[in-house]
């Protein structure tokens, strides 16, 4: 009876056939499920990760005036509901590097406690979105520091002649706005906090940053050591090189600063050649490298939030993100700290308004 199914017409085997199709299609279906679980786990992950501080309802009103933003053209009915912001921007960005833990210190950190923000820029996006600039603050910059409101209740003294990078210290991310605004008197639209560690993750999960210095790196407190040249980083080394100061030039702030300019434009032309979007495995490890060190204002605290910002810039390349550092001078009561040099400071913050 080879060949033949037990009632001689086929139905057996069409019966089979049935059911190994039944099972594919419900394997199918179970692998579709599983998929958009796991979709959907990623996305809560990553939303999870974010940390915010609702800076707009600690500031209030007192505050530099919002830029005017054109409003958009109406959406046609067959265009997105939604058209992505072009608007002008001011983004307040900090680097806080928390020296404590043994984590930390692997990765070059100092003996102090507590976390600092020894890294600020007032990230400036054109209207359009299609060019950039970034000013780097220098730590050591002498300022008036604002009294600032406190999470804890009450507020923070004003306080004369005390260093830009104190106003975190002292009052977190709502006194470093507030502090930045008073100095330049532009409108810091959204804030962004990166932690330095959370830092070398992203580096790393960009398979490393490359890099070409000037001179020679010669920094054993922040444990780098490179010859002049390009050199590819890993995340370790990537931040030590955000970090080091003491192996380049006379040693202060300002040839970090000259460093960390190399590095944020290094980081962006790797982001944008990663292929990140052919590569879903990179892609989420990037962003799990990014929100699970990100700290921002309550704007910007979502992943679609996030996400819909990335899309506006989507046509700003490297290339079009111009570096400077706010014009300094040797403050005259102390010459290991800067004041701001005017008036090109105050020109420059005007043409950012």
């Amino acid at each position: 009876m080879t060949g033949h199914d037990e009632n001689g017409d086929g139905r057996g085997r069409r019966g089979r056939r049935s059911k190994v199709l039944r099972a594919a299609g419900l394997t199918l279906a179970g692998l579709l499920v599983v998929g958009a679980g796991t979709a959907g786990w990623a996305y809560w992950h990553l939303n999870r990760n974010i940390r915010s501080v609702d800076i707009n309802s600690a500031l209030g009103d007192d505050r530099p005036a919002r830029a005017v933003v054109t409003p958009s053209a109406p959406a046609s009915a067959s265009a997105s509901p939604s058209p992505l912001p072009r608007g002008a921007l001011n983004i307040l960005v900090l680097g806080s590097d928390s020296r404590s833990g043994a984590a930390n210190a692997k990765l070059g950190g100092g003996d102090s406690s507590g976390a600092r923000s020894d890294t600020a820029m007032v990230v400036h996006i054109d209207a359009g979105r299609t060019r950039a600039t970034v000013v780097s603050i220098p730590r050591d910059t002498l300022v008036t520091r604002p009294s600032c409101p406190l999470a804890s209740g009450g507020s923070t003294a004003v306080t004369y002649g005390a260093m830009f990078n104190s106003a975190y210290s002292v009052g977190g991310p709502v006194c470093a706005v507030k502090t930045a605004e008073s100095l330049t008197g532009v409108r810091m639209d959204h804030y962004l906090e990166i932690d330095f560690a959370g830092f070398a993750k992203l580096v790393n999960a960009l398979g490393g940053v490359t890099v070409t210095t000037g001179q020679d790196i010669d920094d054993d407190k922040s444990h780098l050591h490179l010859v002049a040249g390009t050199h590819r980083l890993n995340g370790k080394q990537a931040l030590a090189l955000a970090r080091t100061r003491h192996g380049i030039g006379d040693g202060s702030d300002l040839g970090r600063i000259g460093l960390q300019q190399k590095l944020v434009k290094a980081l962006l032309r790797q982001i944008s050649s990663a292929g990140l979007l052919s590569d879903p495995v990179k892609l989420y490890d990037v962003a799990n490298a990014v929100t699970g060190s990100l700290t921002t204002d309550t704007g910007l605290d979502s992943l679609g939030e996030l996400t819909r910002l990335g899309q506006s810039l989507k046509s700003l390349s490297s290339d079009a993100v111009k570096t400077v550092m706010m014009p300094v001078a040797t403050a005259p009561s102390d010459p290991n700290r800067v004041v701001p040099r005017e008036p090109a400071a105050d020109d420059l913050w005007k043409s950012l308004r």
